[in-house]
């Protein structure tokens, strides 16, 4: 490995004894690369602006390109990150331990988050459902656009507290969850000014957003105004006829 700015969002320290390490089958929890080698595994977060690219190792590096993964095949794995809100660990087996991953809540789109378990997170909660929503500790990978949308697709209001929806309704928002994050993987993602995919092109699933970022305007379903609060400090987008 090159790291030319350890300054990240977090120090980046790397053992030297990975060196020569083969890497294993790159695997992913919540927003978290992990790089498994032989003794441990590289935890790498992308921030809201970095990616990685494959390069020669010969390739004059930008001011931007943080660490290099160095291939023995002359090409490197090179992280670049304008912001230099990603970061690289280190973590020996299991990886799970580490701390930024062994309080995280379960994948959306897996057989354990489901009305049963939610109902149980939710349970005399007084917290916004789309806080609770978005909490990594109760389930990863909601963020704030997919929290409104699924919430509208439920037709449950953002602000109600989640303690009082019933296990039924907290199943309908389960699965709309779980529809909503389909559709926009289907659709390559909700495009950033500074995205862009594997192949280059942008994401689609801006373009059928339902609420977020129409606040004021009218509602794809029944022609109602569309609200928008800040909850949480978020912007919250939602229709008070459909969502009650």
């Amino acid at each position: 490995m090159i790291v030319r700015n350890p300054a990240m969002r977090w120090p980046v320290a790397i053992p030297n004894d990975v060196r020569g390490q083969r890497i294993g089958r790159i695997g992913r929890r919540a927003k978290y690369l992990l790089m498994p080698l032989e003794s441990g595994a590289l935890i790498v977060h992308l921030g809201m602006s970095g990616h990685l690219s494959v390069v020669s190792v010969a390739t004059a590096p930008a001011r931007h390109d943080h660490v290099d993964f160095v291939l023995d095949d002359g090409r490197t794995v090179r992280l670049t990150d304008p912001r230099r809100f990603g970061s690289v660990h280190w973590q020996p087996y299991p990886v799970e331990d580490h701390w930024l991953l062994e309080g995280l809540g379960p994948e959306p789109l897996s057989v354990e988050f489901n009305a049963r378990y939610l109902g149980g997170r939710a349970r005399g909660r007084r917290l916004a459902i789309k806080t609770l929503l978005m909490d990594s500790r109760v389930v990863v990978g909601v963020g704030n656009i997919y929290a409104n949308e699924a919430l509208f697709l439920a037709r449950i209001r953002p602000r109600i507290a989640a303690g009082r929806l019933s296990v039924p309704r907290l199943g309908v928002l389960v699965d709309a969850v779980k529809a909503t994050l389909a559709s926009a993987i289907q659709s390559g993602g909700t495009t950033l000014r500074d995205f862009a995919a594997t192949d280059g092109r942008p994401g689609y699933f801006a373009h059928e957003l339902a609420v977020y970022g129409r606040g004021g305007e009218p509602c794809v379903r029944c022609e109602t105004t569309l609200k928008e609060v800040r909850l949480s400090g978020r912007a919250t987008v939602y229709c008070p006829r459909c969502q009650p």
